[in-house]
């Protein structure tokens, strides 16, 4: 059974346009994800699924593995599931979607969805979410960029929106707090064929958000709770910070950028690509 991460890469995006591309900190951020996803042990191959050379030749600048995919995919794990097939995986194999956005990923976050599926053959999809209590968690409640997901007893998600989920009171947060969703989903190859197939439900369309084309299609998507995560790059905002922190963590290391400990100034400037 291998165990591969895919991490889908294009040149668009509605709410940042070009983020992966942005390279302030002296790489460009698919790299950072990219040097992540190698930390994750016993992992058998990590793939960037990418939408055309350009971002190809930006990948293989870096050393990375690349599997080009068709262009106008509409969401990323289509991009995931269009080069899973192109690789010739065994129904059974793993494979992590680590969107290119999540440079700060906690790469233990990918073992515990790699051996979710290991140890519960019957589960197919799984994906982070993380409990969010207190009034200061009430701002990125009602923040459309940070997704809520509720569950049942077992740990298998109900619902996923952009809008306030479970509603709370007033302009507070629901009794007992709610969890935010990590957007890394874990998959047996078999589910990723079975995605493909699928049409865009109505709720997908509304939310876009690409999980509820599986719960819309009733398939059983299990949520692995964590303690910590730190947000992915959705707005300028958030960029700003991550290259802030980035900074200041090589400054900490005397000039050396901070993911495995790569000099900043044999990083590729100017070269990059971005995820779905």
């Amino acid at each position: 059974m291998a165990k591969v991460i895919v991490i889908p890469a294009r040149l668009a995006s509605q709410r940042l346009p070009g983020k992966l591309l942005r390279d302030e900190t002296g790489w460009p951020l698919i790299r950072h994800v990219y040097q992540l996803c190698l930390e994750v042990p016993d992992v058998d191959r990590v793939i960037v699924a990418v939408d055309g050379e350009e971002i190809a030749e930006v990948v293989r600048g870096f050393g990375g593995e690349v599997v080009l995919t068709e262009a106008e995919l509409p969401t990323g794990t289509d991009r995931v599931a269009e080069a899973c097939r192109s690789m010739s995986l065994e129904e059974d194999d793993l494979v992590v979607n680590v969107q290119g956005d999540e440079p700060e990923l906690n790469p233990d976050h990918v073992v515990k969805l790699f051996d979710l599926l290991q140890d519960h053959p019957s589960c197919q999809v799984a994906t982070l979410a993380l409990r969010r209590e207190g009034k200061d968690s009430a701002v990125d409640f009602r923040n459309p960029n940070r997704v809520k997901v509720v569950t049942d007893a077992g740990g298998r998600a109900l619902q996923f929106s952009r809008n306030p989920l479970p509603e709370g009171v007033g302009e507070g947060i629901p009794e007992g707090g709610w969890l935010q969703h990590i957007g890394v989903y874990g998959f047996r190859n078999r589910s990723l064929e079975a995605f493909r197939e699928l049409p865009r439900g109505e709720l997908e369309q509304r939310e876009r958000l690409e999980q509820l084309r599986l719960l819309e299609a009733g398939c059983e998507i299990r949520v692995v709770i964590v303690e910590e995560a730190a947000p992915g790059i959705d707005t300028e905002e958030d960029y700003r910070r991550f290259v802030e922190k980035t900074n200041r963590m090589r400054e900490d290391r005397g000039g050396q950028n901070p993911a495995r400990n790569v000099p900043a100034e044999t990083s590729d400037r100017g070269k990059m690509d971005y995820d779905s």
